[in-house]
This record gives structure tokens, sequence and C-alpha cells, in this order.
């Protein structure tokens, strides 16, 4: 373990760069390929502070020269992961990490102080040519780094596992995409960076030794607690799947489209993970696709709780040289049950309801499509039923009743009566009073979300060299249950150009 030093207080980073205790062709080490005068578009605080990195400047050159792969600390070792993974559904056997490197494994100040085991993947995004680039430059692009970085902070706003960001950097350097762009570095951070795909490249390949290593490595140092299992294995495996489902079930809950939710981007412990074309629902639409590749339209929103399955179903194949087939499969079989228990959860929260009661699922379904049947915006109807007042009558015309906003978001007005009959006689089932639901609500339903439009709107203006909005959406989406009254323009909802927008895979 070596101490990483220099002058601007980065020294505060101790690497434990354990992922190299692995075979030398498990990756490939090789230094990044920095950007041309580079500049900050921004540095989210919050990951600074999870690094003990709060007392370096925000204009630190050392950090700048760092973010944009133009400086290594001491103890630095970059190198580039190799894996595989079924992509849409087939497997490509040439994936690894063709645009980023694995920077170093780093303790922050905390961790050091506290003797905590925990370790942070730094991980640079944009960083050059690997041997596993396959065709491409190895460079990422200000529009998808932007939006790594920005719905990464959403992400972690709203309480849904992920990975972070900790910078946005620009430089000068020209990349060509369906048009010319500029190049763009983020630093992802997160306690691993292992996929399913790491245990697939060694399942297809039937280096079945390398495989056991894969697997004892990743137990020792993300699932230490399975190694006393009776079969660590399978502890382990069990632990993916409910991590995972209960991760789908935060996606479906918030409305929220991944858009390439191939195995290689599935992340071992159950965080969402590499932001492609991702959205979040605008008008809700069970069968949205945000991913205009997607032609067959296997990622869509109403696919992903599926696929998460059917990802979960490719890894433990991965397993079966070490693991017992029936075993799998039962441990597979549960995962049905985790998610819809934990989807029902969460529902239950966005409605205010506190008791679990036998009609909860249905009135979940019928508001699913009574939403889906008007095209009304999901986060926006939520956030707005916060102010449902139990004992006004569900149909009142007088102007300006409470009720009457709620309703019309809906085209079909005589199924939201309907519906809301239901929710009324639902709620007097619970013990609370509506202020003190509308508080359980506005803590759980989000005032401010990434809407495509508002991502939209900070590239095109940091491509101007203009990064304020990126920043003013980092502030609202760091808290976005709180209202911002100074932001309240962000909280608007989409032009029509901005709805459903379709978006690509090119970084």
């Amino acid at each position: 373990m070596s101490k990483a030093i220099n002058q601007d207080g980065i020294d505060a980073l101790v690497c434990d760069n354990h992922y190299t205790s692995l075979p030398a062709h498990f990756y490939n080490k090789q230094m990044p390929d920095g950007i041309s005068d580079p500049k900050m578009v921004s540095l989210n605080p919050q990951v600074m502070a999870l690094l003990g990195l709060e007392d370096v400047a925000v204009d630190s050159d050392t950090l700048l020269q760092l973010c944009s792969g133009n400086y290594l600390p001491s103890g630095f070792e970059p190198l580039a992961m190799k894996y595989t993974g079924h992509q849409f559904g087939h497997y490509n056997p040439d994936l690894g990490d063709g645009r980023g490197l694995l920077l170093a494994q780093v303790k922050g100040l905390a961790q050091v102080k506290t003797a905590d085991s925990t370790t942070w993947d730094l991980h640079l995004k944009g960083a050059g040519k690997t041997p596993y680039s396959r065709q491409g430059d190895g460079r990422a692009v200000l529009r998808s780094s932007i939006r790594e970085y920005l719905c990464s902070a959403a992400m972690q706003g709203l309480g849904i596992p992920t990975t972070q960001a900790l910078s946005v950097v620009v430089g000068s350097d020209a990349v060509m995409r369906e048009q010319v762009e500029q190049a763009a570095m983020v630093v992802r951070v997160a306690e691993s960076h292992v996929r399913f795909g790491h245990f697939e490249h060694f399942y297809y390949t039937q280096r079945l030794d390398d495989l056991k290593l894969m697997l004892d490595y990743t137990l020792t140092q993300h699932f230490p607690e399975t190694l006393d299992a009776e079969v660590p294995y399978l502890a382990f495996y069990k632990q993916v799947v409910t991590t995972t489902a209960e991760l789908m079930a935060h996606w479906q809950a918030v409305g929220f489209v991944h858009g390439v939710m191939n195995t290689d981007n599935m992340s071992i412990l159950g965080q969402t993970f590499d932001y492609g074309p991702f959205a979040f629902q605008d008008n809700f639409d069970p069968g949205y696709v945000c991913n205009h590749t997607d032609y067959s339209g296997r990622y869509a929103f109403n696919q992903q709780p599926q696929i998460g399955y059917w990802n979960l179903m490719a890894l433990g194949r991965s397993l079966t040289p070490f693991m017992d087939i029936a075993a799998l499969n039962e441990t597979l079989k549960t995962y049905d049950d985790i998610f819809l228990a934990k989807l029902r959860q969460l529902m239950r929260a966005k409605l205010g309801l506190q008791q679990v009661q036998d009609g909860d699922g249905e009135l979940i379904k019928n508001l699913l499509e009574i939403l889906a049947g008007s095209s009304v915006d999901y986060s926006h109807f939520f956030r707005l039923l916060g102010d449902f007042d139990s004992s006004e009558a569900v149909v009142n015309s007088a102007e300006g009743a409470v009720n009457t906003a709620i309703r019309d978001q809906f085209i079909d007005r005589e199924a939201f009566d309907g519906w809301a009959a239901q929710y009324q006689q639902r709620l007097v089932l619970e013990s609370s009073a509506d202020e003190a639901r509308k508080i359980r609500m506005n803590q759980t339903n989000p005032k401010y979300i990434l809407r495509n439009y508002l991502a939209q709107q900070a590239i095109e203006q940091a491509a101007n060299y203009d990064y304020s909005l990126v920043n003013e959406l980092m502030a609202v989406l760091a808290d976005p249950f709180a209202e911002h009254s100074e932001f309240e323009k962000l909280a608007a909802l989409p032009p029509e150009w901005g709805r459903k927008m379709v978006l690509s895979c090119s970084s």
C-alpha cells in the first residue's frame, strides 16, 4: 500500500490497488492519454467529501490535471479491465475497457482514520485507446460525459444505488462522432467496477482456474460476509440476485429507463452502472425505448425487470462450473418475489401509504394504466398527488378545488375519478392526516428529476463554455425533494421537443 503525495492535498488518498493482485492477463496496464487544454466543467462536492478531499481547492491545477489524464499521483497504477458480455442478447467476446482506465483504488481520509477497509475505484472515462477499443478511438465527448456526471448525481440524490462521478473536464481535442465534438473526461467513483461480464469472459473461454480466481477475489473484496457461509459462491449469487432485483424495482418506481442493459453494464454490487442513452419518464409510457439503436425494444422501460432476470441467468450460467445448477435455479426463482415486494414497498411510499393492504397491488396497477392512458407526466403527477385532499369530493367542479388540479392532468377524467375513489377509500385505512402524508410523499416523490431536455440544454451551454446550468442542476439533483425556490424553472414540464427523447449510444 503506497501513499499518493502531491502539493495540493491529494495526499489524503491512500492507494490499495487490490485488482492488480490478480494475474496480469486479467487487465492491461497503460498510461492514460490526457486531453489538451483541459477546463473543469464541474466538480462534485459530495464525492470530494467522500474521498476526503474537502480541503482541496476547486481550482487546484493538480486536481484538474489528474481529472484530465495529464497527471498521476504516486501509487496510481492505471489499467484497462478485460471482460465480455451479452449485448442485446448476443454474446460478444471482444469487450473490455475500451475507453476507460481504472486509475487507482484508493482509501479516503475517513477510511484511513477509522481503519475502514472500503476502497474507491477511480475510473477515468475517455482516457484513450486500449487493447479492447475495437474500432473506437478511446475517447468520450462532452455530451455523454455531462449526461453521466449529472445522472449519477441524480440517482444518488434519489437514494438509488449508483456509481458516482467526481468531475467532468473538457479539452480542445476534436472527436468525430456523428459530427465533430469536444473531447471530455469523467472520473467515475465506485466501490467496484466488476461486472457480470468479468465472469462470462472466463466461463466462455473455459479458463476455469481464472474464473475461480475472479470469484475468490470478488468475494474477498466485496462480499466478505459470504466467506463463512456453507456454500460461499451460492451466498454470493443470492446477494447479487437480491440487489439486482431491488435495483430494478427502484428504476421502475422512479420511472428510469437505462437504455442499454447489456451484461457488461451490470454491476456485481447492484448499482446503476454505465450511463448511456438513459431517460426518466416524462409522459408515462410503459413501452418507452430511449435508445435509438434498440430496434426491437429489448430495453424498453417495461422490459427492464425481465432483462434483470435474464442477465442474472447469464451470470448464473457462468458460475455453473463451481455451483450446483439446481441450487442456482432455485435462487434465481426468488427474483420475481424480491422485485415485486420491493416495487410495492416503493410504490406504497409514493402513494403515501404506510400500511400493507391486500388490494394495494391492484391500486398501483390501475394507477399506472390510467397514467399511460392519458400520457400523464409521471414525476409531476406523483409530486402533485401529495396535495390530494382525502376529504374532498373526488369529482368537484368548483373552481380551484384542491383535487381538480390533479384531475386535470388526465384526458380520461372518468378513469381518474374511478381510481381516485379507490385511493380515497384506501386512505381511510391509514392513521395519519393529509398534512403528515404530504410531508412523507414530498420526501419520496422528487420535485426535480434529470429530464433529458434539461440535460440537452446544459450540454449546449457547456459547449459554449457556460457551465452554469450543469452546476445548477447539480444543486437541485443533490436534494431533489426540496423546494429550491431559486431554481423553480428546473421543475417545469418539458417542452414538446423535449418529451420522450430518443438518444444515441455514441459517446
